[in-house]
């Protein structure tokens, strides 16, 4: 569908809701961020690469390494070691991937209930995580014995809480109802 269809049908559901007068109001989705931490198995190779092979494949985009910001003694960990891995998705791949993890990845969530509303922040974003990388559909199940966690971040350009929540439902996102 053309993106500017899908906004002005943004701007004509939120309008009444949150008072806008004006389509530009409307909030859209800027990036989606996912991101994944490799933790102390940093030092497998095999594993590091089965890790940004599951991303590429999940996100149909390369990740980029992302190393230490300082040294602890404690974790033995020094600045530049890789402790994760992160892919930004925008344009066509963002909307391809906020439309599988809506519709196919949280509904093979085990004991999904929906999406806290607290996981929203002030600015209008919102971070969901997954402890599985195998509820995407890309993951074949004969690899189910290295399985790791990643977050999706998706960041919107809503002013607000409200105006976020209001936004994230209207695309479909499944929250959960305040009580």
């Amino acid at each position: 569908m053309n993106a500017t269809k899908t906004h002005n049908k943004t701007f004509d559901a939120l309008k009444s809701e949150l008072g806008y007068t004006n389509v530009m109001q409307t909030p859209k989705i800027a990036k989606i961020i996912v991101s994944t931490g490799v933790g102390k198995t940093n030092k497998d190779k095999k594993r590091l690469e089965l890790v940004v092979d599951r991303l590429a494949r999940l996100t149909g985009q390369a990740p980029a390494v992302r190393g230490a910001k300082k040294s602890i003694a404690n974790f033995k960990s020094r600045i530049g070691d890789i402790v994760g891995y992160q892919v930004t998705l925008r344009g066509a791949r963002m909307q391809s991937f906020l439309d599988k993890l809506i519709h196919i990845v949280l509904p093979r969530v085990k004991d999904f209930r929906g999406i806290k509303t607290s996981a929203i922040d002030e600015m209008g974003n919102i971070s969901i995580g997954f402890k599985e990388h195998i509820v995407f559909p890309e993951t074949s199940d004969e690899d189910s014995k290295d399985i790791f966690g990643l977050a999706v971040t998706i960041v919107t350009t809503a002013k607000s809480k409200k105006e976020a929540e209001a936004y994230l439902r209207h695309l479909g996102l499944p929250l959960q109802e305040n009580t």
